[in-house]
């Protein structure tokens, strides 16, 4: 049996499998090769010599979970019960994964926006429900209208990412009107918003469904510490949820890994004591227009950046080869290693454009740059 036959291995595996190979820099993964904070590492250090080896509770250490409560409160004045409203995850893919598979059931359609990242649909599938992709515009802002009329009476969830991935837009204020105005017609579809990049936006600030009162009862909110404090290894994510929907939620979490690794658990309820999330979007703003500076004088034509680690590149002045081919080519002749944008999409829209990830220290992104501004 195969319950998953049209998918194989993601396109994240093949180019950074393709990099190595090539030795090519991979600016194609979404992960920092830049040292982790110093103070970090250090209370890791320490842990190791205490009694925090065994299994965690399997919603999270209290402490952890009060200082989640806390960051929300303080990033966005929502107040949570730290007890029924948070769940400590393995990444926020498996937040993520688990609430679809906790709420979806046989024959729903689940709405996904695309270009959209690969995990969302693999959970609808088998959870035998439908996934309907829905193509945001060409520049990337919702299509309410489109979006409305995928709605119908099975329709039980809408994933939204915000800021996204792999485009960097972020979401306005007026696009969650529009969002609340839908979801006032339709009151049994869950709103699933991953908001694994909040910390990371530039001149336009992340608005946050936290943030939304008409929302809060009905919305599951993905977020990341692998993302926020550039430990991605860790596999420490969370989710936020009204009581109603995280009881389901934790039913299905228990089985499918029980509890979260326990030292990266304490080791970040620690952190959270010492280190500013404000901080975090300055630092990948610099990288950002760095990187754009190094990238200005190539044939390469930069796209919008709002938030994400991620720059979206059109080389459409280069070559007319489909962006999957163009990205291979890329690894093989040149060097460097990216993501075709066409994989994001259900049918493959190709629109000749790319993602590379900026989240590398300065020379790596200066060879790579050197690189590309060769083509």
């Amino acid at each position: 049996m195969n319950k998953l036959p049209h998918i194989g291995s993601s396109i994240f595996t093949v180019m950074s499998k393709m990099a190595t190979e090539y030795n090519a820099i991979n600016l194609s993964q979404g992960f920092p090769n830049f040292p982790v904070d110093g103070r970090l590492t250090d209370i890791v250090a320490k842990l190791t010599k205490e009694e925090v080896h065994q299994y965690a509770p399997m919603s999270g250490y209290p402490t952890l979970l009060s200082k989640i409560g806390q960051l929300v409160k303080d990033a966005y004045k929502r107040t949570l019960q730290d007890d029924t409203e948070i769940l400590v995850t393995a990444g926020a893919t498996q937040g993520i994964f688990t609430s679809i598979l906790a709420l979806i059931e046989k024959e729903e359609e689940v709405i996904i926006l695309d270009p959209s990242y690969d995990s969302y649909e693999a959970p609808v599938l088998l959870s035998k429900a439908k996934p309907i992709r829905v193509a945001l515009n060409d520049d990337y802002t919702p299509n309410w209208e489109r979006i409305e009329n995928a709605c119908t009476s099975k329709t039980k969830m809408i994933v939204i990412n915000n800021p996204h991935n792999p485009t960097g837009k972020i979401l306005t204020k007026s696009d969650f009107e529009s969002l609340e105005i839908l979801l006032e017609k339709y009151p049994d579809i869950i709103l699933l918003s991953d908001e694994v990049y909040e910390y990371i936006t530039f001149e336009k600030k992340h608005i946050s469904a936290h943030t939304r009162e008409k929302l809060l009862n009905r919305t599951i909110v993905a977020s990341s510490f692998g993302k926020s404090f550039h430990v991605t290894g860790w596999k420490v994510g969370y989710i936020v949820a009204p009581e109603h929907l995280m009881h389901q939620i934790k039913k299905v979490h228990q089985f499918l890994v029980y509890s979260v690794t326990s030292i990266s658990q304490m080791a970040i309820s620690r952190y959270l004591d010492i280190v500013s999330v404000e901080d975090i979007g300055k630092m990948y703003q610099e990288k950002r227009d760095y990187f754009r500076s190094l990238l200005k004088d190539s044939r390469f034509k930069l796209m919008p950046c709002e938030g994400t680690y991620f720059q979206v590149v059109s080389y459409a002045s280069i070559s007319e080869e489909d962006d999957v081919d163009f990205c291979k080519r890329l690894i093989i002749e040149h060097g460097v290693a990216a993501i075709p944008i066409s994989t994001f999409y259900a049918d493959k829209t190709d629109h000749k454009l790319i993602r590379f990830c900026f989240a590398k220290d300065n020379t790596t992104l200066e060879e790579a740059a050197k690189r590309l501004c060769a083509i």
